[in-house]
């Protein structure tokens, strides 16, 4: 509801579309520059209230921009300002985030924990933007655009008190260290653990290609609907739909199987087989044909990403946990920005169908040698 608000508010308030980019790039900026810093804090301190912390900065930037809105004292600059301070909250809650799962469930449950977790995230992206649209719509008509903006600012800035209420109930096991070392010291100690347990060095490799190749797949869709299929926003909000759908069944999938042998396997087959989807979809021209390969090729991409997570949070051990943690989340998260950047130049070259055609044939070449190579991404290996 947040993105989409501050979205047509920035849109809004310059008339131009790269304050829009400006504001995402701000929002992610944090992301890079001190997720590695928040999961070495992760490890020191109780991760539970780190990322009660981090709730608690999330929901007064929401509340600030409900005010700024409402008062009509909202500036681009003060905008920016607030994104980049909630991306600062993220890139030390996230880490703590990805940490606390296994001190909840047991470890043969680890994999149905995080399906479950992807099935709510997607089910918020499709109705999130819904709720979003209605309310602008209802309440910018009889109150004012001021005031449907700033009811979305202020439910969002309500929804944390629910976190904020379930983190204070939550009794994870954790023995911080407390930093017998210093920050850099146990920030290089991290690396070097990774680099120094293959699968962990290889797991953040293929996310960074699944996001950087696969999720412009969903970026391009408003393309995919008005080039190819010569239609506006209505399809593009269908095709969203059945991605969305896709991707719950893709969750319930990896729910489903659980904890299971052969896991690395079963993910570099799901990243193939997405990739041959994508292809696909790239080269349709039929409207329901597209529909049902959407579905498929997105239930596919959940199932990768999910895997990918398990299995990285399977090998890490709870003293590393956040450190490793947020290497992963660095190349998961850089992969969108990048990957995006570069396609999209590509996309301005030639046609996007042909690009996203490339990305697919890449993407499942990536899974294709790993399993030649007899690649093992399993825990223990």
């Amino acid at each position: 509801m947040q993105n989409v608000a501050k979205n047509w508010l920035v849109l809004d308030l310059t008339q131009s579309s790269f304050y829009l980019g400006l504001d995402s790039f701000l929002g992610e900026l944090p992301l890079l520059l001190f997720t590695l810093i928040g999961g070495v804090v992760a490890d020191r301190y109780n991760r539970r209230r780190l990322l009660m912390g981090s709730q608690f900065v999330q929901m007064a930037c929401a509340v600030a921009l409900m005010v700024l809105v409402y008062s009509g004292h909202i500036g681009i600059g003060l905008i920016l300002a607030l994104s980049f301070l909630a991306g600062t909250a993220q890139a030390f809650g996230g880490p703590a985030y990805q940490s606390l799962i296994p001190g909840l469930v047991p470890k043969d449950h680890l994999p149905n924990a995080i399906a479950l977790n992807s099935i709510q995230v997607n089910l918020a992206r499709i109705i999130g933007p819904l709720v979003a649209g209605a309310t602008l719509a209802w309440l910018g008509a009889r109150l004012g655009a001021s005031v449907g903006t700033a009811a979305c600012f202020g439910l969002n800035a309500l929804s944390f008190i629910a976190v904020i209420v379930g983190l204070r109930m939550l009794r994870s096991r954790q023995e911080p260290s407390h930093g017998q070392k210093d920050l850099i010291s146990e920030l290089r100690g991290g690396l070097s653990f990774v680099r120094a347990h293959r699968p962990l060095v290889a797991l953040p490799a293929l996310a960074f290609a699944s996001t950087f190749l696969g999720l412009p797949l969903l970026t391009f869709l408003p393309v995919i609907a008005r080039d190819v299929f010569d239609q506006g926003v209505g399809l593009y909000s269908t095709m969203l739909a059945f991605s969305g759908a896709g991707a719950v069944m893709g969750a319930l999938v990896v729910a489903w199987l659980g904890r299971h042998a052969g896991m690395g396997r079963t993910l570099l087959v799901a990243q193939a087989l997405f990739g041959g989807f994508m292809v696909a979809f790239a080269a349709s021209r039929i409207l329901w044909l597209s529909f049902a390969l959407l579905f498929v090729a997105s239930a596919l991409l959940i199932v990768v990403l999910s895997m990918l997570t398990s299995l990285v949070q399977l090998i890490a051990p709870d003293h590393m946990r956040g450190r490793v943690m947020s290497i992963y989340m660095m190349a998961f998260r850089g992969g969108t920005p990048l990957g995006s950047l570069a396609v999209g130049y590509a996309a301005s070259l030639v046609p996007a169908p042909i690009v996203l055609g490339g990305s697919g044939i890449l993407i499942a070449s990536v899974a294709a040698y790993a399993l030649a190579s007899g690649e093992s991404f399993d825990e223990g290996h």
